[in-house]
């Protein structure tokens, strides 16, 4: 089916900071809009702020002058929902409340002509659910944008189970022609991007509850060793812990429970002390004028190496390894088990397990286990665990060696897969299992995770760089420490079975 054309009639209800950013998205795009808010006078005051934030690009050079008029003149307020009536497609806003959003599509079906599209704009909420009681059910699907709606160029495009597919992708054809990256999504509690993101807070949060670490430490490692844009805390802060936490009861509730999107107690503490994040002035974070940042842990040493050991093949310290030809630090290759012996410390990558257990397993005494780095030649930082085994010269060797190399050292109480590596695991186990339940492609999946979390890559392509093997390996030692909700997907079993990947 084609695009819906520029001069059709689009209707949006509720002006808040989504609505009108999806009015802002559809007027550039060259149609008419009708912005429609029960609250009297709301639509035109979200017009009003629309108009400033226009106003601020052209004053940056961002906007012609000229585009800027064609916008605002294409965007009307409309004190009654009737005059929407002669829409081709109508997005709804509104609060993400169940009930609401079904009472307004039943007003909308009454409304509006049965060739209009009807979209909700939820994050979480099933679309088959919410369209099973209208007399035409197939035309409702889910559209659902990213904050800020202008920017952020990924949408869902969500089909219940009662979706026109036809119409769905007349509507993935339509958000195309905005200049916009749509996925096509089968409804699911979450839909892709708030479920697979569920493990990149959960496993933070976990670490903070143990005693791991704290959070300006673990923030920085996602940031400087993950390679992510933003560390858990930090992120939930600015999206507002009441958001995330609802959003996280959200999709826990939608999986009956299942212990894999369990919420976080220290999460739900700060949401009922109303810490909020950035909007309230403190969250995990602080965020009063002249407050001091919080320190980040690192390790200390001034022990100096002049060379290494490698042993057996450790493709996976290949970063390291030209760090040390780069810092005058000689490397002698030996056949072994693939570790690097630096002084008494033997170093090698997390498999999961707990570096006393695998210290214990492997008959490793002085054994460092560091955590998994997007790029082991240039990453400014690891975490490390050390077995209790460890001698105090044999840890102030590894840590100096590291501090050689110009990486900071941040140790971890001894937790299994540590931070990043259990963190890029479980998002991609996590897109395992969506893709096996048949939500999205794995391109899709992909697409998504990288534009709406701004992933440095997708968690599939992740797992298949890292090696599917060594994905399962950690997983299942994971599953050994902490039970059933690290179990990994059964199409990551299959994978491994059959020697594939993912992306094939």
């Amino acid at each position: 089916m084609r695009p819906l054309k520029a001069h059709e009639l689009i209707g949006v209800v509720g002006s808040g900071t989504m609505g009108i950013g999806i009015a802002h998205v559809a007027a550039k795009a060259g149609h008419p809009v009708l912005l429609f808010d029960q609250r009297e006078g709301w639509a035109q005051k979200a017009i009003g702020q629309m108009a400033m934030r226009l106003n601020s690009q052209v004053s940056k050079g961002r906007l012609d002058p000229a585009m800027r008029y064609l916008m605002l003149s294409r965007v009307r307020p409309v004190d009654r929902i009737e005059a929407l009536k002669t829409c081709a497609l109508v997005i709804e806003a509104i609060t993400e409340n169940f009930d609401a959003k079904q009472c307004l599509f039943h007003q909308l079906e009454t409304i509006c002509s049965q060739t209009c599209l009807l979209a909700s704009n939820t994050s979480s909420l099933s679309i088959t659910r919410l369209s099973a009681e209208l007399k035409h059910p197939q035309r409702v699907l889910g559209l659902h944008f990213f904050n800020p709606a202008p920017v952020m160029p990924l949408v869902e495009v969500v089909s219940g189970q009662l979706t026109d597919p036809r119409l769905a992708e007349q509507a993935g054809q339509t958000l195309r022609a905005w200049g916009k990256q749509p996925v096509h999504v089968r409804c699911s509690p979450g839909f892709i991007v708030n479920r697979i993101a569920r493990p990149f807070y959960a496993e933070s949060f976990r670490l903070l509850e143990e005693g791991a670490a704290d959070c300006a430490t673990l923030d920085a490692l996602i940031r400087e060793s993950g390679g992510f844009a933003m560390g858990a805390f930090e992120l939930t802060d600015l999206i507002g812990q009441d958001v995330n936490y609802a959003v996280t009861c959200s999709v826990y509730d939608g999986f009956y429970q299942d212990r894999r999107f369990q919420p976080s107690h220290i999460q739900r503490q700060l949401v009922e002390a109303g810490r909020l994040g950035r909007k309230s002035g403190q969250g995990f974070y602080s965020y009063a004028e002249k407050n001091t940042p919080p320190k980040v842990t690192e390790a200390s040493s001034d022990l100096l190496v002049n060379h290494c050991t490698a042993e057996g093949s450790v493709e996976w310290a290949n970063g390291l390894l030209k760090r040390c030809q780069a810092h005058g630090i000689s490397v002698n290759h030996t056949p072994g088990r693939g570790v690097l012996r630096v002084g008494d410390a033997t170093l090698t990558l997390s498999d999961g397990r707990l570096a006393s257990q695998r210290a214990v397993d492997d008959a490793l005494p002085e054994l460092v286990l560091l955590d998994f780095a997007q790029d082991y030649e240039h990453t400014g930082r690891l975490a490390i665990s050390c077995a209790t085994t460890l001698s105090i010269f044999a840890k102030a060797q590894a840590v100096g060696f590291l501090r050689q190399l110009g990486i900071k050292v941040s140790p971890l109480t001894d937790s299994p897969a540590l931070v990043a590596l259990r963190t890029w695991v479980m998002l991609a186990n996590e897109a395992a299992e969506s893709l096996l339940h048949g939500v999205a492609t794995a391109a899709d999946i992909d697409l998504a995770m990288r534009t709406g979390l701004n992933l440095p890559q997708g968690p599939l392509a992740w797992a298949d760089t890292f090696g599917l093997p060594k994905l399962l390996e950690v997983l299942r030692n994971l599953q050994g420490c902490y039970g059933e909700q690290y179990r990994p997907s059964l199409l990551l079993q299959r994978k491994v079975a059959e020697h594939a990947n993912f992306h094939c």
